[in-house]
């Protein structure tokens, strides 16, 4: 069957059919890799392992899901036409909302039929010799493929704890990142849920309405702001789409986040006692991250930061009446913004409710998880069901999970056994063709993941094209210049406090993750390196030949 046959049939697998570009995944990043590759008139494929199109969106299905990016931004720019035409309904669209979009987005461009679904790729090794990609899929068919391209998502491998009787519990469990499709009826039940990060916050709310009882496990606290989400109104989305273009350049070139704010001119030790709980409670009322850029020295001064923190821990004790619960709730052991900030939904106000307990893991450990419940050091929680708002093996999870061998059959955690690197977050020496959308050492999870998403896919599109230029058939990253690189970025984050907290930003929530800050700070000045990096006749890229591929490939073996 020929590769245009197979495209044809959504479910199937390519057989032995080579291609152009692989690309894992089918969420944002997958998406535009196919249509990328398709225009640069590239055989291309997407497996992906759920049963659509989605992501993220397609897998985070629980009760409260949402985007904590404004609707507006947190979409697609490279569709003029769909920029204008789509229409969002809220100021911070819903899970269901999203992934329709992404779904219309699939049928506009007609995707589908060059997608495997319910398809994983299990392995892939570097042929030396043929200067491509061998790689196995959970079929157990073999692809070859010349460029891989992983769009795997950085919040895509979901963790449930490894808990003492985890299994033995009787009632039904969850984890939000795996969460039915038909969905979940609480109501009547007694529900337990274990972690209070961005998922759980979100849920929490939506679940206590639900559930006869909710007790939540907290064992550490995070900051969160209230979203003030609302219908979109009509000229406010005007002037939106009327201003697409200039409003697109400015986030991608002279932001921080990619995202809009409405951004700070001075520090917070600049402005009084007074101004600064003026600008912290506007803030506050409008709603969103917005909140965090109140002034430009939050993320670098510890004493300016204490301003913010202790504003927030001043509302937390003014909405949750009981003392004890409103302190277990408010944050101490870190400074705000250097876990990701949690945008809300009446989170705070939940633990009003008469059927919700806080139970705070710091004064009574989680012991075990019982056949009827959850044991602490207190006693044992009856609960129906368990809902696991545990987080992800970000950045790296999705990735390490494949069995990727590059030169020498060197793997991806041999090679990041001391923590993740990867040249620009994209590319890893000793791994030729071998591209990570959105990988560590990229703005990725600090950012506006559809922004940062497009940059790594146009700039991955013109490293192809450059090599195809060069009649190159290998590319892969310099080992001085992946050095150089995460050297880089480690120092960009040692300016800043957000290596204080041990957050899952530096691997600190998966146990034997070595702590190494992943994420690049800076939109803006990340896509500055990549375009000096491409103008100095692509430095810190290594194009070959296949004969001097498969050369380097054997040294390489011998090492």
């Amino acid at each position: 069957m020929t590769a245009t046959a197979s495209a044809a049939h959504g479910r199937r697998a390519p057989g032995s059919s080579g291609f152009d570009m692989l690309i894992v995944g089918a969420g944002f990043a997958g998406l535009y890799m196919l249509h990328r590759a398709r225009g640069m008139g590239l055989s291309a494929r997407v497996i992906e392992v759920a049963s659509d199109v989605g992501g993220t969106w397609w897998w985070n299905r629980y009760p409260g899901a949402r985007c904590d990016i404004e609707s507006l931004q947190y979409s697609y720019s490279w569709d003029e036409d769909l920029q204008q035409e789509w229409t969002w309904t809220e100021r911070f669209a819903t899970q269901p909302e999203i992934l329709s979009y992404i779904r219309h987005v699939a049928e506009r461009h007609d995707l589908r039929r060059d997608i495997t679904f319910e398809t994983r790729v299990d392995a892939a090794e570097w042929d030396e010799d043929a200067a491509r990609w061998s790689v196995t899929l959970s079929s157990g068919e073999q692809v070859g493929a010349r460029n891989l391209v992983l769009a795997t998502g950085c919040l895509s491998a979901a963790r449930v704890p490894d808990l003492p009787g985890r299994d033995s519990f009787r009632g039904a469990t969850y984890h939000t990142g795996d969460w039915p499709h038909e969905g979940v009826d609480f109501a009547g039940k007694t529900v337990a849920v274990i972690g209070a990060g961005s998922s759980g916050i979100q849920a929490i709310p939506e679940i206590a309405r639900q559930a006869a009882h909710l007790t939540v496990f907290q064992r550490t606290p995070n900051f969160s702001v209230p979203a003030r989400n609302q219908p979109l109104d009509d000229n406010y989305v005007h002037g939106w789409k009327s201003r697409y273009p200039e409003l697109r350049r400015q986030a991608r070139e002279e932001t921080r986040s990619g995202t809009i704010y409405d951004f700070p001119e001075r520090g917070a030790l600049e402005a009084s006692a007074e101004e600064r709980e003026r600008e912290y409670r506007w803030r506050w009322e409008k709603g969103g991250a917005n909140f965090m850029h109140a002034f430009n020295d939050l993320v670098i001064s510890e004493e300016a930061n204490a301003t913010a923190a202790a504003f927030v821990r001043d509302r937390i004790r003014e909405i949750v009446k009981d003392p004890a619960t409103a302190a277990a709730l408010c944050p101490s052991s870190y400074p705000i913004f250097t876990k990701r900030i949690c945008v809300d939904d009446n989170y705070y106000a939940t633990y009003n409710r008469p059927n919700v307990t806080l139970v705070n893991l710091r004064e009574t450990p989680l012991d075990a998880i019982e056949p009827g419940g959850v044991r602490t050091s207190a006693g044992l929680h009856e609960v129906d069901a368990i809902v696991y708002a545990t987080g992800f093996d970000a950045m790296t999870g999705a990735i390490t999970s494949i069995d990727i061998r590059g030169k020498g059959g060197r793997t991806i955690p041999e090679k990041w056994k001391d923590g993740p690197r990867a040249y620009l977050g994209l590319m890893l020496e000793g791994f030729p063709n071998l591209f990570a959308v959105t990988g560590p050492g990229s703005p990725s999870v600090l950012s506006n993941m559809v922004v940062s998403i497009e940059q790594h896919v146009d700039l991955i599109s013109r490293i192809v094209e450059e090599a195809r230029a060069r009649g190159a058939a290998a590319v892969e990253a310099d080992r001085a210049a992946e050095d150089a690189w995460v050297a880089h970025v480690n120092e960009v984050a040692a300016a800043t406090l957000l290596p204080k907290a041990a957050s899952w930003y530096m691997g600190a929530n998966i146990p034997g993750k070595p702590r190494v800050f992943m994420p690049y700070l800076g939109v803006s000045t990340y896509r500055e390196a990549c375009e000096a990096a491409v103008a100095d006749g692509w430095r810190g890229f290594r194009f070959a030949d296949r004969a001097a591929a498969s050369a380097d490939a054997r040294a390489a073996a011998r090492a």
